[in-house]
């Protein structure tokens, strides 16, 4: 992914007639043809001994200190550590090229791959937002003086483009780096920036269920609570936040009336939404059949946690056929049967809703193997003799 933009040959030296209204990110540095500079940059490339090409590196920028060239320098000495594996050295020359370029956008592609491999996610998420703002700011840039505005959006239209492979790099590098967060609340931290920088990502709104889940694990109640309030009150119908909301309300036994209103909003949105465009029919029927299903089975830990095990039942045997290609969501929606089904007193239907749990592989699987042979293994109790 380490990139250097230097032009050589013939498309250097149309390069040096290029109208100023080219879309760049960046500057792009002539070299012309037969220069001094191009055999530098070639003998650079070719050298295969490290210690020899950093030495022809250093001749290079020595030979260029206070003139654009030195753009170039500064490219390929983060191109150099980033391959040495010198993360620390790869940033001191990125933050330098940045200096002299603010808006080079593939040393910001680099940065965030040198963080990304040294296991920096500060570094990863701080380089990646400035990457993304370069694009960001490239995106709201009107067409330059002299330059027709409809030139002007197909040259950008164009290059970003060009770059569209680099920004989903640079994309799922924020995403990964916040789901490795070892601790959850730093984890839900990194998932709602990332949400913040990739406002119109299909992975933002994941981002936010993410955090909203990560807050929980983390005991953090009020944060979860502030994070859920904000994306519902910008979105009411965010049928994602609405399950989430549901099932970890539920789980936690905390605020069941809200739990029990935004499963039950689910449903109804469920059944009037309509098929999206960029997804298969078979497609939108799992994810789809699946929401559904976890805010039945949510309302059905609602009624459990009411200790209205009737009602329990009731839900958790319709969310079982919708959730069943989950097999964690399958896995607890039967341990909650199986809890409904004992607190009714009915033992083989608790002991099938155990073993149900106890076929799929998740965490469930040994807790629910283990509380169907203790229930078979129960003898029956003694029937009294009328007196």
């Amino acid at each position: 992914m380490a990139r250097t933009r230097f032009l050589t040959g013939l498309l250097l030296l149309l390069a040096i007639f290029a109208p100023a209204s080219m879309a760049q990110l960046g500057k792009t540095i002539p070299i012309p043809l037969g220069s001094d500079e191009a055999r530098q940059l070639e003998a650079i490339n070719a050298a295969t001994d490290p210690a020899e090409k950093l030495k022809l590196i250093d001749e290079f920028s020595n030979a260029h200190p206070d003139d654009d060239f030195q753009i170039i320098a500064d490219e390929q000495y983060v191109n150099y550590y980033i391959n040495a594996k010198q993360y620390d050295k790869a940033f001191e020359y990125g933050d330098k090229l940045w200096a002299r370029d603010p808006e080079n956008y593939s040393n910001g592609v680099n940065m965030v791959r040198a963080a990304s491999e040294k296991g920096d996610t500060e570094s990863v998420f701080a380089y990646g937002e400035k990457t993304t703002g370069i694009l960001q700011r490239y995106k709201a840039a009107p067409a330059p003086a002299g330059t027709a505005a409809d030139y002007w959006d197909e040259q950008k239209t164009r290059k970003l483009e060009q770059v569209k492979e680099d920004q989903n790099y640079v994309e799922q590098s924020l995403l990964s780096a916040a789901y490795q967060a070892k601790e959850s609340a730093k984890k839900a931290d990194f998932l709602v920036r990332f949400a913040k920088i990739f406002p119109d990502s299909p992975n933002a709104q994941r981002a936010l269920i993410g955090a909203a889940y990560s807050y929980q694990q983390a005991k953090d109640p009020q944060k979860m609570q502030e994070l859920v309030n904000g994306v519902l009150a910008k979105d009411p119908n965010n049928v994602g936040m609405l399950v989430a909301a549901a099932d970890i309300y539920s789980e936690a036994g905390t605020q069941l009336d809200k739990a029990e209103e935004y499963a039950k909003k689910v449903g109804a949105l469920c059944d009037a939404a309509k098929k999206p465009e960029n997804m298969t029919e078979e497609e939108w029927k799992k994810q789809n059949d699946l929401q559904k299903g976890l805010a039945l089975s949510a309302l059905g830990q609602v009624s459990l946690q009411k200790k209205d095990s009737a009602a329990a039942v009731k839900n958790l045997l319709s969310a079982a056929p919708l959730v069943k290609a989950d097999a964690t969501s399958y896995a607890r929606n039967q341990y909650r049967l199986g809890y409904a089904y004992v607190n009714l007193k009915k033992k083989p239907e608790a002991i099938q809703a155990f073993t149900d749990a106890a076929s799929v592989d998740s965490p469930y699987k040994e807790t629910a193997a283990e509380k169907a042979n203790e229930l078979s293994a129960l003898k029956p109790a003694p029937k009294h003799k009328p007196q």
